[in-house]
Formats: C-alpha cells, structure tokens, sequence
C-alpha cells in the first residue's frame, strides 16, 4: 500500500515540509542557489493548505514582505543563500528590535560574495549571530538529516511565536540537495506552538510590548482590534520611540534576556557514544554525517570516540558543551569553515589547548578521511 506520509525528498523539500506541518501561512522568497526548491516547492504546497506564496524582487524585499504578513497575524518565512542573506541583515535587526515572529532558512553555499552557488560551505555561522547591528540575540538552528531538517523547521516556527524573533534555520548545500528518507510525523505527534494573541479587547488600551509574567508578549493582528505603532527604533512599551536611558536599557536587555535565559529550553543536541569518549567529535549539518560515520568506524576498532552533533548553534549551549566534554582527552571540532564554532567550544570547555580543528574550505564536503588526519596527530602528540 503507498503511504503519502513516506516520502524520498530532498532536504530543502523536507524543509518545506516541516513548514506546512508547523502552520505557514504565507512565503515570499527569491529563487538562489542552493535554497531556490524550498521557494518552487512551497510555490506548490502553500496554495494546496490555503496560504499565500509570492516571489519578490529581491531578498531585501522578501524580508520586508514576510515582516508585514507576520504582523497580520500570519505564520511567515522565506529562505535564501548567502548573498541573499546578507541583503536581508537590516530588515532582519528591524524584525529582532519589533519582535515579530518569522523564519528565515539559509542554505549555505561557498563565500564571501558570489563564491561557490553550487558547492558546500558553513561559513554563515557567525553572520547569523553578528550579521546586524547592535546588541541582539538570535536563534540558529540545523540538522545534519532530512528528519532532524524536518523537525527542526517545525521549532523554528514554534521557537519564532513563543519568543517573538526571528529564528534562523541554518542548513547547507549537500543537506539541502541530497536525498533520503522522510516519514511525515502525524499531526499532534510533534506540538505546535499556535500564534499568542492578546485577550485585550477592541477599545480597550492595549500595550504590544508589555510582557505577561511569563515573559511572553501577546499581539494583536496589525490593522484589526487594535492600533498601535511598530518602529525599529528604541521604544515604549506602546511601541512609540523613546530614548529615556532607562527605557533603552530595560528593552535591549528584554530582547537579549528573552533568547540567552531560555538556553536550555532552545537547545536542541543529539550525541553519540559520549559515556566513555576519550576523544569527542562536535559538529553539525552534513559535517556531523561525516564524524558520526567516522566515529562508528574507530570504535569498532577500540578507539573511544564520541560525537556531539549540535542543532541549536545561537545561542551557543556553552554549559552543556562543557559538560560533556569535561572527561575527553581531546576535541575535534568539525566544519566546513576556517573555524568558527570551534571559537565557542573553546570559549566552553575547561582546557581549550585540547580542541582542534578538523576542517575544508573547498566546496568539498568533509570526509571522514580527512577527520581521521586530525585524529591520528592528536593521538601521535598523546594529546
């Protein structure tokens, strides 16, 4: 019998299929290498579940379109590549510094500028977090499997409503355009956070950045019961600009406090063999296929190693990083960059001359061969 709810898809397709279980209502977007079949698939799949797709002119223009849909009271995203995500940076502060709730999927290919479209990269990892100005937090998130990309874009959009930011799914190349196996969860089997509206009513005074006691700010469809004013400017709890020196530094701390205190509810982390890993593997996307494959091989033959495989980059979990490396002799960590969550790992762990990089820069993805290099030098110094 076929069962529509398995499927063999590309990642970039189970992307997209994460979003219509997660709700999406509306998707602006411009076609880019290597993101472009989550655009052309949501094209299909957002008239078929009564949502809105629509391509803008550029990535500048994506940005402000899902702000704008997500402020009526839609679940919104778009997704890109890397140029296109550079293109979106300020809308993007305007979306932390408002709180508006939308999803961004970037599929990471080869830079800075026009780069490598179609070769692998991870070099967008610290842009997410410092791409825009100013004092903010984000959330990144990414998976290394069709499943994992599934579930993940389901919390992105939960993660988006709860906090009421932007979050990013960070994905990249050979995720977003092999192929495999995805089995479509059940409806209820992973929850979905539904938009927080408030229960002020019409003609009553309403108050859209007031938080209630649990930290949540609710709101109101923009245009419907009640007015009020959206700005990227410092502002009051009405939304009107104020450079009162204690309002400002009440609101950046809320925006900071909001992502950075709920660490340990938003990171999400999968590991392997960890209970007696002398030496530990920690990446993420396609890079974690390659150490987890690495890793099974060595243990088979003795060696104890373990893999810690990250889905929730920003804010970086540095105290459960430490925790599960504060028995390993050594840590690799491995990217597709010149190093950049390995700084954060440093940054974590209680011996940071004991973390190495194991890493390509080339378009290729990283082999378990080129892993293996890193470990036998560490394991040649007795490292």
């Amino acid at each position: 019998m076929k069962d529509n709810n398995i499927k063999f898809i590309q990642g970039n397709e189970a992307c997209v299929e994460g979003a219509i279980y997660a709700g999406i209502d509306f998707f602006a977007g411009y076609p880019i290498t290597p993101s472009t079949e989550i655009m052309e698939h949501l094209a299909y799949r957002l008239p078929q579940k009564g949502g809105k797709f629509i391509q803008m002119e550029d990535e500048i223009a994506s940005m402000g379109a899902i702000i704008g849909a997500s402020l009526t009271g839609n679940k919104v995203m778009t997704a890109t590549s890397g140029p296109g995500f550079s293109l979106k940076q300020e809308a993007l502060g305007y979306a932390c510094m408002a709180e508006i709730p939308c999803v961004i999927a970037n599929v990471q290919r080869g830079g800075p500028s026009t780069g490598n479209p179609t070769h692998v990269s991870q070099g967008d990892v610290n842009q997410v977090r410092w791409g825009t100005h100013g004092d903010h937090a984000i959330i990144a998130l990414t998976a290394s499997n069709h499943q994992d990309v599934f579930k993940i874009t389901v919390e992105a959009f939960n993660m988006a409503e709860t906090y009421r930011t932007p979050v990013v799914i960070l994905l990249d190349e050979v995720i977003g355009h092999m192929r495999e196996k995805l089995v479509i969860p059940k409806p209820g089997e992973i929850p979905v956070v539904a938009r927080l509206r408030t229960s002020v009513k019409k003609g009553v005074d309403y108050h859209p950045y007031l938080p209630r006691e649990d930290g949540r700010l609710p709101m109101s469809d923009f245009g419907a019961a009640h007015k009020y004013n959206v700005t990227g400017l410092f502002h009051d709890m009405w939304g009107f600009p104020n450079n009162d020196p204690r309002v400002v530094s009440e609101l950046l701390r809320h925006l900071v406090d909001k992502i950075e205190n709920n660490v340990n509810e938003i990171n999400m982390y999968k590991e392997y063999w960890l209970d007696d890993a002398e030496y530990i593997l920690i990446s993420y996307g396609s890079s974690a296929r390659s150490a987890i494959h690495l890793a099974k091989n060595r243990r088979a033959r003795g060696i104890k190693i373990g893999v810690l495989e990250l889905q929730t980059l920003w804010p970086f979990p540095s105290e459960m990083v430490r925790e599960k490396c504060v028995n390993a002799k050594s840590v690799i960590v491995v990217e597709m960059n010149m190093g950049q969550i390995i700084t954060q790992v440093k940054n974590a762990v209680d011996n940071p001359r004991n973390v190495f990089l194991a890493n390509r820069i080339d378009g290729e993805l990283i082999s378990p061969t080129d892993i293996k290099s890193i470990l036998r030098m560490i394991q040649g110094k007795g490292v």
